[in-house]
């Protein structure tokens, strides 16, 4: 029988061989290749010491196909929990090094594990996406357990915030994994994901293409919208994910982490008194409305570089997380179309789930017309956001900057749709279609029967926007709750968001609403 000094010996020599992981050459070789390992990725990760593996001991149970004999490090995943800037956190670290960090049954069971403890913990949960994909070697066993990760991360969803880094490969069924996830953060050179690869994609429709286009970081953040924020390397996504984290609560009983703040709350911003031109046709930059109002110019965006025709992000008031969502005059005049509803419902959705205050900042002249848009489904995408602003439960306020007509008032929150409190600055031009549409419409016969048909056009245009386009025909039924100066914009925000700080503490006016399931929302 072996001595308890024998069995110290045996462990220490079983945990050193697992975390050797396939040794200094291979190591050397990947950070040749701009990566780092699994166990790297984990140590840079959380705060140093405070990192506790579970399951480091994990071992497939497959024969078949000589897996017998085969060692496979940690089951080709790192999981575990520690502190992450003061705060616990549950990660998971994909081990392509390991048998290419494929997917087997008990690889998805350690991820699977992970989750549920971070849902019963309360703690966000960090999945380093880095596989081969399905390992096939497993059959039924990888194929059922796909199904039950899928699974388990829907159930933790809107419970506790879930982070996906992609940093290596994430190909096939694989790739379902992170998409389902709150965030995804996607590395520029090295992070790859697709419903299938290359070989598959020609061999299946005879389509030629590269990786990196079919799966790369353009594909992703720029067309799909599937890739929320893109970094430059393994350290540059480790260090945004730590960012995004302190911007989020530890899961949808709690509020995210209120930091102190040194920009006074009742700063005025006078840049923004001039920063409307004087033609309601040119553009300015709403990025600059942004840095202006939030807390020392702070803001974490995120969808960047798709549908750049509005935006939407994290920034601080007095110290407190709130979600913008505005449109950018500077990109198509800042209309919303099919993808930029999307952008905006997910984003708002994402809010609500984890008590963010949503602010909306309004310049739009509309949903996107045309039979492109028609065709492509602007009405049910649109729609997405209408349900988005009604069934948020948090703070919910609108600052209508200049245009808000149509469709797109509500869309950018209005009083009817749920906004708790409605700002105009005196440049809004609040109605249900501009002045040139009106006027072509109500007065089509007087124009055409006129004996100078364009001048009586812009005299009908101009009676039109005098008395309808302006704040303050709004203003007079209720619909905006006050015209204020474009310098006041950040301390009304605050002082909005202050006396909206309770607005559901105790729930009443959820749980007064009639029982259902969910909102049956346009998906």
């Amino acid at each position: 029988m072996a001595t308890t000094k024998e069995l110290i010996e045996e462990y220490k020599r079983k945990r050193q061989k697992i975390q050797a992981m396939e040794g200094a050459e291979a190591i050397d070789k990947r950070h040749k290749g701009g990566q780092w390992t699994a166990r790297e990725r984990i140590e840079y990760f959380f705060d140093p010491g405070t990192f506790n593996e579970i399951g480091i001991f994990i071992k497939h149970r497959t024969t078949a196909f000589g897996m017998d004999k085969r060692i496979i490090p940690a089951e080709g995943v790192v999981t575990g929990y520690g502190t992450v800037n003061g705060r616990s956190v549950v990660a998971f670290a994909e081990d392509y090094m390991a048998m290419a960090g494929t997917f087997g049954e008990y690889h998805g069971l350690k991820e699977i594990h992970a989750i549920n403890f971070a849902k019963e913990m309360g703690w966000p949960v960090v999945g380093m996406n880095d596989s081969g994909g399905a390992r096939l070697q497993e059959g039924i066993d990888t194929l059922e357990t796909y199904g039950q990760l899928f699974r388990t991360q829907i159930r933790a969803s809107g419970i506790i915030p879930q982070i996906a880094l992609l940093m290596g490969p994430c190909l096939g069924g694989q790739a379902y994994h992170p998409i389902m996830q709150d965030f995804l953060i996607q590395c520029k050179k090295t992070g790859f994901m697709g419903i299938a690869g290359p070989a598959i994609v020609e061999a299946q429709i005879g389509e030629k293409i590269s990786l990196d286009e079919l799966s790369g970081w353009k594909a992703h953040a720029v067309k799909s919208g599937q890739t929320h924020i893109i970094a430059e390397d393994d350290k540059d996504a480790l260090d945004k994910a730590k960012e995004l984290l302190m911007l989020l609560p530890s899961n949808n009983m709690e509020r995210p982490p209120l930091i102190p703040c040194n920009d006074d709350p009742e700063r005025l911003c006078p840049e923004l008194d001039t920063i409307i031109p004087d033609s309601p046709n040119r553009p300015y930059d709403m990025y600059k409305v942004i840095k202006a109002i939030a807390d020392d110019g702070y803001f974490f965006e995120t969808l960047r570089e798709h549908a750049k025709t509005v935006i939407t992000g994290f920034a601080r008031f007095n110290g407190r997380v709130v979600g913008i969502w505005a449109n950018q005059p500077m990109v198509s005049a800042g209309t919303i179309d099919t993808n930029a509803a999307d952008k905006g419902a997910r984003f708002v959705r994402t809010c609500d789930l984890f008590n963010i205050p949503v602010v909306a900042l309004g310049d739009c002249p509309g949903y996107l017309v045309g039979s492109d848009q028609d065709w492509k489904g602007i009405l049910r995408h649109g729609a997405k956001l209408l349900f988005a602003w009604a069934d948020a439960t948090v703070p919910l306020i609108s600052i209508m900057l200049r245009k808000s007509y149509a469709g797109a008032h509500y869309g950018m929150l209005d009083k009817g749709i749920g906004a708790d409190l409605v700002f105009a600055w005196p440049t809004a031009r609040i109605n249900i279609v501009g002045a040139e549409s009106a006027a072509s419409v109500i007065f089509a016969r007087e124009i055409r029967e006129a004996a100078n048909p364009e001048e009586t056009k812009v005299q009908k245009m101009k009676e039109y926007a005098d008395l309808y386009e302006n704040p303050y025909n709004a203003a007079e039924r209720g619909c905006v709750d006050d015209v204020i100066l474009p310098s006041d914009t950040r301390k009304t925000i605050i002082r909005a968001l202050k006396i909206l700080e309770d607005k559901d503490k105790d729930r009443k006016a959820f749980d007064a609403r009639p029982w259902r399931k969910y909102s049956n929302i346009n998906l």
